[in-house]
């Protein structure tokens, strides 16, 4: 089965903005890769300034892969046309990992 990576970031108020424009720019940086299956930005709507970034890998070994590929590269290009890199939106992540043992769709309805 599927693993799941979320990873906890904490965002001050004055920042979720860019935040989630710097995530609507990064589009499509990691559809593409191998064993990739779905992507979350998940927002905060009350008690907490913490936002979840969920991402779901086929393996663990695919998550590695992106993570030591075009994840470690996008961070070591910095800004983009070459400008310096930008100071980070969160003041601090954690990256918290599970192995999906069940999950559920739901069910089309009957005569579709």
């Amino acid at each position: 089965m599927s693993i799941v990576k979320i990873n906890v970031l904490q965002v001050p108020a004055e920042q979720r903005e860019v935040l989630e424009k710097r995530f609507a720019s990064r589009a499509g940086s990691v559809e593409n890769s191998d064993g990739f299956e779905w992507f979350e930005l998940l927002r905060p709507v009350e008690g907490t300034d913490q936002y979840l970034v969920y991402t779901r890998w086929r393996s663990e070994a695919d998550f590695q892969a992106w993570m030591e590929g075009p994840m470690k590269a996008a961070h070591q290009r910095g800004g983009a046309d070459g400008a310096p890199q930008q100071k980070p939106a969160a003041s601090g992540s954690t990256l918290w990992s599970f192995e999906v043992v069940q999950q559920a769709a739901p069910k089309a309805a009957d005569g579709q």
